[in-house]
């Protein structure tokens, strides 16, 4: 499969490192420029490119950059695409550590997704937003294992979530349908999913007793 993914930190990296692994054909970008990337690229094959070219012919695209630099991002970036794409989004709001506070997030309740949603003009499915990255790397297991993780998976496209949650059980993870994306407050930080390492049942329950309540240290 064709996969571009946006944004080269601990999650882009490590995605990278595990999709290529698993034979897709990827395509790699990042703020600094296709240059800063060919060590990364030496390592896993990836197609270093520019932001604008990275979605290009696309099946799905990961964004996985800060919520701050979402705006940023080029106009019609996924107009390259391969119809029906996927765009999964990983990301979370972090107003004091570092994306400053969002009045539509922090005012009108929109779940930060949505927020994304509105700014790339496309839907999205939000998975791995609470997935310690090492973890990509080193915590996945084969279908059936009793020590595998599941990860929750939101998102209002069936189409594009069943696509997801078939990449994700790919690389070796469960996944719990978590709805839709108004719904995906439900695993945003300081959660009881966020960060959780467990299975299918224990994932779905703490997504059951979740808070839409911010606690001040996710607060601007």
């Amino acid at each position: 499969m064709k996969i571009g993914i946006i944004g080269a930190g601990n999650i882009g990296g490590n995605l990278t490192r595990r999709l290529t692994a698993l034979g897709h054909q990827v395509s790699v970008a990042n703020s600094r420029g296709p240059h800063t990337l060919e060590e990364l690229a030496e390592e896993t094959g990836a197609t270093p490119v520019a932001v604008g070219e990275a979605a290009r012919d696309a099946e799905i695209v990961v964004v996985t950059i800060p919520l701050k630099a979402i705006p940023d991002l080029p106009a019609g970036f996924l107009d390259g695409a391969a119809e029906g794409v996927a765009v999964i989004d990983t990301n979370n709001y972090y107003p004091r550590q570092r994306d400053g506070r969002i009045a539509e997030i922090e005012d009108d309740g929109l779940t930060e997704s949505r927020w994304t949603e509105r700014r790339i003009g496309h839907p999205v499915v939000k998975v791995f937003n609470g997935t310690y990255a090492q973890d990509i790397l080193d915590r996945h297991r084969p279908a059936g294992a009793p020590d595998r993780i599941a990860v929750p998976v939101a998102g209002d496209d069936q189409a594009a979530k069943a696509k997801v949650r078939a990449l994700v059980e790919e690389l070796g993870f469960d996944t719990v349908d978590a709805g839709g994306i108004d719904d995906s407050w439900r695993q945003q930080p300081a959660t009881p999913v966020y960060g959780l390492r467990a299975g299918a049942a224990e994932v779905t329950k703490a997504l059951s007793e979740a808070s839409p309540e911010r606690t001040p240290d996710f607060r601007g």
